[in-house]
């Protein structure tokens, strides 16, 4: 399974590439595409992939939004949302200003201001769990350089009310085991390829996965001298495909 932004495209440009190579290793590979991002749904992901060049279905994809919204569904809650407007139609039926059972927290680009952390803050404040899609430090963003994760707006909720969130997404054990799952395998069968030594190495090393580091997306040299080693280093996600498929 592979990570999407960072490894398969940055920005508005497909890594060089990396069409051809998803195509040929879907061919001999069981694949699923995961991803932190929370901006965009499941959907606005595979559009975009698909004006990108990728031959994709909205059925190999899942996304740390489209598991919390699982989430907050198989509990039942009503959830007070910081999400982007097109994130909070995907949360259709599940939210609530009146009664609020969890504050769930993604990208919400935009919608983060004082009002709606403050008004976040209060509904945690009164009893509501705190839910982040993902926690992630920083992504690489369409111009090219970094750009703050949503990571930071959780730990600020979190220090306010000193409330630990439960986090959905990448890098938690049981989003890689729901994925590993899907495939019909075990966590050691599978090999995670990302470009956050942190979230996508390190959480699918702790969940019992082979992982691969591709030099792209949010990669930065200083994470070669982390204590998380993956099993391969390549350029990039088309190497590493060439990698795979000469050792088939």
């Amino acid at each position: 399974m592979t990570d999407i932004g960072g490894v398969l495209y940055v920005g508005s440009e497909p890594i060089e590439g990396a069409p051809e190579a998803l195509k040929r290793l879907r061919s001999r590979y069981p694949l699923r595409l995961i991803s932190n991002t929370t901006r965009s749904t499941p959907f606005q992901i595979v559009k975009h992939l698909q004006n990108l060049g990728f031959a994709i279905d909205e059925s190999e994809i899942y996304t740390a939004l489209a598991a919390t919204r699982d989430y907050v569904s198989s509990r039942g809650y009503k959830a007070y949302t910081l999400l982007t407007d097109e994130a909070n139609d995907y949360f259709s039926g599940l939210r609530s200003n009146d009664r609020v059972d969890c504050v769930v927290v993604a990208d919400a680009h935009k919608n983060f201001h004082f009002e709606s952390m403050n008004q976040a803050f209060r509904h945690l404040e009164e009893g509501a769990e705190l839910i982040g899609a993902a926690k992630s430090r920083y992504f690489k963003d369409s111009d090219g350089k970094l750009t703050i994760g949503t990571g930071s707006w959780i730990a600020a909720l979190e220090f306010a009310t000193g409330k630990e969130a439960t986090i959905i997404g990448k890098p938690s054990a049981s989003f890689f085991h729901l994925v590993a799952e899907s495939l019909g395998m075990k966590p050691h069968e599978v090999l995670m390829v990302g470009d956050d030594i942190i979230s996508d190495i390190g959480g699918a090393q702790q969940a019992g996965f082979k992982t691969a580091l591709v030099k792209t997306g949010k990669f930065k040299e200083s994470d070669l001298l982390s204590e998380i080693k993956p099993d391969i280093i390549c350029e990039s996600f088309t190497e590493l495909a060439r990698q795979l498929l000469q050792s088939y």
